[in-house]
């Protein structure tokens, strides 16, 4: 016998309480001077056997009643799987842990995985009676808790359930065990039950580690756990990027965006319509002829910018099994004019060959709202940036600081800035500069110039294995051969710092040659390269005017437009230190959230923690404030809904301590099996509360009965003589 309460067992002492009362009464003396006793004393000796052996009995009935009350309170159990069961209920505290990730919206044509779900925890609530300690858990990104260890009450559950929905989130099941447990440990129960209902995603269940392995195992020592597979179908297709592969983010220009749509499927799917909304209007639509399973697709969709400002611009593809990833959301804050201004270090060579590569257009049109000019370094005091969105900065000896104070501000209101290093550039000079500035301008430390040249005198070219990032994109579709012609034969040594990383490096030696770090609204680029002949063969080749056009491009409009995935905080950036102290987020759904402002390393941000939905969000600095856009897309590995096999899932669950319950029949079998703890405190409460009332009935005839005797004894006695009374 176990109880769940064992330290009110130290109750039961006070059993010794009524009988150290009996004790104390009965050698309690009390001498009572009165003429009549003499009449009593035969009577009392006659019942006093009687009167000692009723005392016992009541005695006894008040310690059993005190005894099984204790024994009920510390909610004794008993295991029927080890011989003994006294007469109980099969009772456990439960947590049930749904699984809420957007790929339980997935839908066979008759219900979604989520809704089948909700009919496995309809058969599990037939093995909960009222009363019972119960959780109710969403699993996704970030576990969230609708009940937590109450009462079992039908109705309150059943409202409970209605309310719940999945999540645009993915699963993460690295925290679902630890989750569980802490769950679990909350339970005022003997016996305690987890069931895990989820579709089986073979992304998840089927590469379990050993982390999770024993994360699970533990939790299996805490309780029953049962993992309930909902699969379905695979079939799906996925809209996974929505990226600006070329054109200006200005007013009366025409952008080129690349949508890609994979189909996560194991049939083919024909006939995809890629549709393009800008601020909600269908602006272009495209058709993908086939997609191959596990294939991607990708259609170029032309966006006209007709306004200056912020435009959501969104792909979408026609609802399939799974509409949650069937949309991807971007932003671009378009300009109405792009300014940028050259400083050349140089005799005139770097700015001359930057300002081609800028302007260079197929068909040689001259653009007014486009203007890049060109001022040498020695004349850069007397120049002012106020009418410059993109700072280059190429071959400068050095600057002095309040040039660096003004360019730290330049960037932070959400400019640009490039840089280039060659001959004139004074290292020691810069890096000084950069230590006393309170906001390094740089991404990274600068150091000796190397020769990258091999034995033969050949520079080495750029790792064609480029990152997915905005300014990369136009180069990776250029031909390997085209792109191994650009070769560089000198760089910096550079120390990236904490913000800055690696955009281009060198093949082999993986040495930065193009880095990037953000700077409050702004991003600095840095290129551990000249922009000049001497140190490479750039500008003779398609990658420079590709390169700088698409850094003009990044730089101009990179403020918000880059997206967030569901799960990701949202910062909103202020110059200065702001009015209000609070900054206020629309949702998608239109819920307002007020965040307040904080002060991170000399910037004043309004972080808003763990965005929750997909779709554009509106940042503004206060209530009446107009809003900035953000997107905020889904994240498609979740899109990949091909579950894995009973057989698989046993098989990848080996050792975790989990049992599969595949369908409602198992289920309930499982639950029966499990269940061995009887729960036998109803059992010990009737009993203390029927001895109570024999105790009480008992004692109480026996006081109506003295009662009794004792008034007729005393009508019994004899009156006195007249003649006395009289006298």
């Amino acid at each position: 016998m176990s109880f769940l309460n064992p330290l009110i067992l130290i109750a039961a002492a006070g059993v010794s309480l009524p009988i150290l009362a009996h004790l104390l009464n009965r050698y309690q003396v009390k001498q009572t001077d009165w003429a009549a006793m003499r009449f009593l004393n035969r009577s009392v000796r006659v019942r006093t056997r009687q009167l000692r052996l009723r005392d016992l009995v009541l005695l006894l009935l008040r310690c059993l009643a005190l005894i099984l009350l204790v024994f009920a309170l510390a909610r004794p159990a008993t295991d029927s799987a080890g011989g003994l069961a006294l007469p109980g209920e099969r009772r456990a505290g439960v947590v049930i842990a749904l699984d809420a990730s957007y790929s339980m919206s997935h839908s066979d044509g008759n219900a979604t995985r989520f809704q089948r779900g909700l009919e496995r925890i309809d058969v599990i609530r037939q093995h909960i009676q009222p009363g019972d300690p119960v959780t109710l858990v969403l699993l996704g990104g970030e576990n969230r808790v609708a009940l937590r260890n109450v009462a079992y009450d039908p109705d309150r559950f059943a409202t409970a359930l209605a309310e719940l929905t999945p999540t645009p989130e993915p699963l993460n099941l690295d925290r679902v065990p630890k989750h569980l447990s802490a769950l679990v440990d909350d339970l005022d129960a003997h016996q305690k039950e987890v069931y895990v209902i989820s579709d089986a995603q073979t992304q998840d269940w089927g590469r379990i580690s050993n982390q999770q392995r024993g994360a699970f195992a533990g939790l299996g020592e805490r309780a029953n756990v049962f993992l309930i597979p909902v699969p379905g179908g695979g079939n799906n297709l996925a809209v996974t990027g929505l990226d600006l592969i070329s054109g200006e983010l200005r007013k009366g220009t025409v952008a080129r965006y690349r949508a890609t749509v994979r189909n996560c499927g194991s049939n083919p799917v024909s006939d995809i319509e890629v549709r393009c909304r800008v601020d909600g209007v269908q602006i272009d639509s495209k058709r993908i002829p086939v997609i191959a399973p596990g294939a991607s697709e990708t259609v170029s969709l032309f966006v006209p910018f007709h306004n200056a400002g912020p435009t959501r611009i969104t792909a979408e593809v026609s609802d399939d099994a799974l509409p949650t990833d069937n949309v991807r959301h971007t932003v671009a804050v378009v300009r109405d004019r792009i300014s940028v201004l050259c400083i050349d270090g140089s005799t005139g060579e770097a700015g001359r060959l930057i300002m081609s590569a800028l302007l260079a257009r197929i068909d040689g049109a001259e653009d007014k709202d486009y203007v890049v000019r060109t001022v040498q370094w020695p004349s850069y005091p007397a120049d002012t940036l106020e009418q410059a969105d993109i700072a280059v900065f190429a071959d400068v000896p050095e600057i002095t600081s309040e040039q660096a104070r003004q360019l730290v501000r330049f960037v932070r209101q959400g400019n640009g800035l490039v840089w280039f290093a060659g001959d004139q550039v004074k290292t020691a000079a810069w890096n000084k500069l950069l230590d006393n500035v309170a906001d390094a301008l740089l991404p990274a430390k600068l150091g000796l110039a190397v020769d990258t040249r091999d034995a033969l005198g050949v520079g080495k070219p750029l790792v064609p294995g480029m990152p997915d990032h905005t300014v990369c994109r136009p180069l990776q579709s250029l031909p390997e051969d085209l792109l191994n012609e650009t070769r560089f034969l000198k760089r910096l040594q550079v120390e990236p710092n904490d913000t800055g990383f690696s955009v281009l490096s060198l093949a082999g030696s993986r040495s930065p040659i193009l880095l990037e770090r953000s700077l409050g609204r702004g991003h600095v680029f840095m290129f551990t390269t000249s922009a000049q002949t001497a140190w490479n063969n750039m500008a003779h080749t398609p990658v420079f005017p590709m390169l700088m056009q698409q850094v003009v491009t990044y730089l101009a409009g990179r403020a918000f437009e880059q997206p967030r995935v569901v799960g990701d905080s949202l910062a909103l950036s202020y110059v200065e230190e702001p009015d209000s102290s609070d900054a206020v987020f629309d949702t998608p759904s239109g819920q307002s959230l007020t965040v307040p402002v904080r002060e991170h390393r000399g910037q004043y941000v309004a972080l808003l923690e763990k965005s929750r939905e997909a779709g554009f969000y509106e940042a503004r600095v206060s209530v009446q404030a107009p809003g900035m856009p953000i997107a905020v897309n889904v994240d498609t590995r979740e899109s990949d809904v091909t579950c894995l096999t009973e057989q698989e899932l046993a098989e990848s669950l080996q050792g975790t301590g989990l049992t599969v319950a595949s369908n409602d029949t198992t289920l309930l079998a499982d639950i029966a099996t499990a269940r061995t703890d009887r729960s036998s405190w109803r059992l010990f409460m009737i009993a203390a509360l029927v001895f109570l009332v024999a105790e009480g009935l008992l004692a109480d005839r026996v006081l109506r009965r003295n009662r009794t005797r004792t008034k007729q004894t005393v009508q019994a006695q004899p009156k006195p003589a007249a003649g006395n009374a009289h006298a």
